[in-house]
Order: C-alpha cells, then sequence, then structure tokens
C-alpha cells in the first residue's frame, strides 16, 4: 500500500527501522493541506487549508508495517487515518483526532522531521512557516 510521511517518519533510517518493509519511492506534495504541530506531544498533523501544500515522502509499505505504524501513530486515539488519491492510486496518511492548539515541537522532535526533511530533499519553508504557528 502506498503511505504519505510527512513528520518524523520522512527521516529515512527512523523509517526503516520502525517499517523495515517500507521503500522511499519520491517526494510528492499534498495540495489544500497545511503542516502544523499539536497535542501534548507537540507532534507534526495535517489540516486542511485552501491553495496550501505539505511537502512530503511516499513509501509503499506492508500490511506489517502498516499494523506498526498504527501503534506508532496511536490509531485511532491520536491519529485517524486520511485516505486521498494519487495518480489514481489510493494513499494513507495519518491525521490528528483532536485539533488542538499550536504547540511548538521539542527540540529532538524537530531535529527528526529536519532530517527528513533533507533525506527526502523537501523545501524547508514549509516546515519554518508551519513552525511559527500561524493559520
Amino acid at each position: 500500500m502506498l503511505y504519505f510521511a510527512y513528520g518524523s517518519n520522512l527521516h529515512h533510517f527512523q523509517m526503516k527501522r520502525r517499517c523495515k518493509d517500507s521503500i522511499f519511492l519520491k517526494k510528492i506534495n499534498l495540495k489544500d493541506f497545511r503542516l502544523t504541530f499539536r497535542s501534548r506531544y507537540r507532534a507534526a498533523d495535517i489540516e486542511k487549508k485552501k491553495n496550501s501544500i505539505v511537502p512530503g515522502a511516499l513509501f509503499e509499505i506492508s500490511k506489517s508495517d502498516e499494523k506498526k505504524l498504527d501503534v506508532y501513530e496511536d490509531y485511532p486515539i491520536l491519529y485517524k487515518k486520511y485516505y486521498f488519491f494519487y495518480y489514481g492510486k489510493r494513499v494513507m496518511t495519518y491525521s490528528m483526532v483532536k485539533k488542538t492548539r499550536f504547540r511548538f515541537p521539542t527540540e529532538r522532535y524537530l531535529n527528526i522531521v529536519k532530517k527528513g526533511y533533507k533525506d527526502c530533499a523537501l523545501n524547508k519553508e514549509y516546515l519554518i512557516k508551519a513552525l511559527t504557528g500561524l493559520k
């Protein structure tokens, strides 16, 4: 199945450790969404926003990888699954259940996300914008 990563799972080493069968395919943009950080975990989340994009990575993952991600993402308590289509193929990602206010991520978490942006050659502009917490 196809999985869209936009937070700490962009970090290739971490993703491979978590999901041994995962294969990084390419970088893509999720349109009409924006990146933010929230919850007591100060983790990445996406929310609908017209004319905005969330840069991320497309991975091929196995059923067992999906089960591991479900545990890591605390599905269905913290995150729910969100599906979209990319060139006719169904892609799964996670979105937080409770849309709490913006919370700046911890330095440790943010460093993992930054490494992921580098691993996937993503435009850091969107990450910087998300860190301001502006709507």
